[in-house]
Parts: structure tokens; C-alpha cells; sequence
């Protein structure tokens, strides 16, 4: 949770997770590992894995695992929307899209532009996009793909499987909801992940952590930031 429109407004975005909304949200997992009603089984997809297998009877996950759901669970399951603090401002907002994405960097022939063009045009094609995301649960990257996997009845027999996309659109879009971009923003994560596993253990709470969080992450921001300018 940035400032500066999730850094979109400029490198010299702070991170703002350690206020109170965010350590009210923390201390309610914090109580809930307690009572072991929650539990931290890692810092990827592990609790996927454990939700398929019957280990756990909820998990928060990417739309991404519902592919490997669908495939393993012997079991009927729901998907639901995030939840949400009814008490936050203007709760609950759309989600933001989160996930890998493809870059075309300058400096090529145009022999491999054209390819490259071919290569985006082929993935953009609303037969294979819609195949995409039926495979794999990820958004449909096209409104093409989205309504030609409508038409052919794939979320009447599987429900659920567009869950992901009628919550990003849960409301019109806003500055700070389109995404984030904050330089080293994989070290960032890292950097949470290790301040909410000292939470789970009970070495800090979630005010000290994620005040930590947010320091160490500053420090990172402000080092691209200054490699921007020189």
C-alpha cells in the first residue's frame, strides 16, 4: 500500500502499510494463528496444495490455482470474493490485478519485432486467450476472451471460475487501484514476508512489524529512486 497512486505517480512513493487499518487486519490473523484457526504454511502456493489434499478448509489464493483445485480436490468447493473489512472507506473497492506480464524491449531487427508481433497477436486471439484462462484460472486478458468463454458455457459448468474477473470490476477503476509499481519490488515482498513470519512466530507484533516493513522497504525505495536520477 503505497503512496503516490501505488507508485504510479512517481518514484518517490512511500510505503503506508503500518497504519491502523492494516495492523487491525494483521492482529485479527495474529489471533486467529493463536487459536489455530489460521495457519502460515509458507510463502508461495503451499496453502493450495494443502486445500486440495483436505489439510485446510479455506485458503486465499490466486484465481491462478484454481486450474490445480479443479484438478485434484475430490471434494465440491466454492470460490468467494475477497473479503473485506465492512468498516474501511469505501469497502470493498475492486481488486488489483496482480501477475506476470510480458515486456518488448527496443534495440531489436525488425525481424524479431515482426515475430514478436505474431507472438502477441497469436496470444491475444480470443480462442486461444479464452483457452488460456480456462486452463489455468488466470483473468482473461481480452473482453473477447472473456465473452467467448461465456458463450461456450464454461462458467455455468464451472462456478466460480469468474469470480476473479466480476470483483476487478466491482467498481470503475481508480488511480491506486489499476496496480502497483514499485522499483525492487521483489526484495519488498521478501521483506514483508519475513516481518509477518516473525508476527506468526510471536517475536513481534503486528504494529513492530509491519513498522519495520515499511522501514526497510522505504530504505529500498529510495535507492531506486536515486538510481533513477543518476
Amino acid at each position: 500500500m503505497p503512496a503516490k497512486n501505488n507508485g504510479f505517480d512517481g518514484t518517490d512513493a512511500v510505503l503506508e502499510f503500518n497504519k491502523p487499518e492494516q495492523v487491525k487486519h494483521i492482529t485479527m490473523l495474529e489471533e486467529m494463528n493463536k487459536k489455530g484457526d489460521f495457519s502460515y504454511v509458507g510463502r508461495k502456493d503451499e496453502s493450495t496444495e494443502k486445500f486440495y489434499n483436505g489439510d485446510c478448509a479455506m485458503t486465499t489464493a490466486s484465481s491462478g490455482s484454481l486450474a490445480n483445485i479443479r484438478e485434484y480436490a475430490k471434494f465440491n468447493y466454492g470460490v468467494g470474493m475477497m473479503p473485506y473489512d465492512a468498516d474501511a472507506k469505501d469497502a470493498p473497492q475492486n481488486a488489483i490485478i496482480g501477475g506476470a506480464s510480458l515486456w518488448v524491449m527496443q534495440g531489436k531487427d525488425k525481424e524479431t519485432y515482426t515475430g514478436v508481433a505474431k507472438f502477441l497477436d497469436f496470444l491475444a486471439k480470443p480462442e486461444n486467450a479464452a483457452e488460456w484462462h480456462q486452463k489455468t484460472g488466470y483473468l482473461p486478458i481480452t473482453k473477447a476472451a472473456y465473452d467467448l468463454t461465456r458463450e461456450q458455457g464454461f462458467y455455468e459448468k464451472n462456478p466460480g471460475a469468474d469470480t476473479a474477473t466480476r470483483q476487478m470490476l466491482n467498481k470503475p477503476p481508480l488511480p491506486f487501484t489499476k496496480g502497483l509499481r514499485l522499483g525492487n519490488m521483489s526484495q519488498i515482498r521478501v521483506i514483508v514476508d519475513e516481518e509477518l513470519e516473525s508476527v506468526w512466530t510471536g517475536k513481534k507484533t503486528p504494529q513492530q512489524a509491519l513498522d519495520t516493513a515499511v522501514e526497510r522497504g522505504n530504505q529500498l525505495l529510495r535507492r531506486f529512486e536515486q538510481s533513477t536520477k543518476s
